[in-house]
């Protein structure tokens, strides 16, 4: 019978808290990151002086770098492993935090979206190997 906890293992699995709080972590992260494409909208708004129709463009391209680098994550994970993924994830979500606050800085908005492409492709892989690595735990 898979997916029940046997005796000697406890409610957290064999390897304890410790992963189980990364992954819920990493979680919280990627619920978050979601969460701020709404507060965004206006913000870039005003930063530019954008039409609401532009200023949508934030979630559009937020949510379509799942849908483009969705696949290409999976053959990523699956080259480099559930653990460097997950480290690959978290440096793409940084760099894209780091481009999009550098290209706001300079006021440039097609470097503000592609700031948030990058940043939409590493929630991608994280989210393509969290999953799995949680069901290892």
């Amino acid at each position: 019978m898979t997916g029940f906890v046997r005796p000697d293992e406890g409610l957290t699995g064999r390897y304890g808290l410790v992963p189980l709080g990364v992954a819920a972590a990493i979680f919280f992260i990627m619920g978050f990151v979601t969460w701020m494409n709404g507060p965004l909208i206006s913000f870039v708004r005003v930063a530019f002086d954008l039409s609401d129709t532009s200023a949508f463009l934030v979630p559009m391209v937020f949510y379509f770098s799942y849908f483009l680098f969705s696949l290409p994550a999976s053959f990523l994970a699956r080259k480099l492993g559930l653990r460097t993924g997950l480290s690959v994830s978290l440096l793409l979500c940084a760099a894209g935090v780091a481009l999009f606050g550098q290209f706001i800085a300079m006021r440039l908005y097609g470097g503000a979206l592609t700031g948030l492409l990058v940043m939409g492709a590493g929630l991608s892989l994280m989210q393509v190997v969290i999953n799995p690595l949680v069901r290892a735990c």
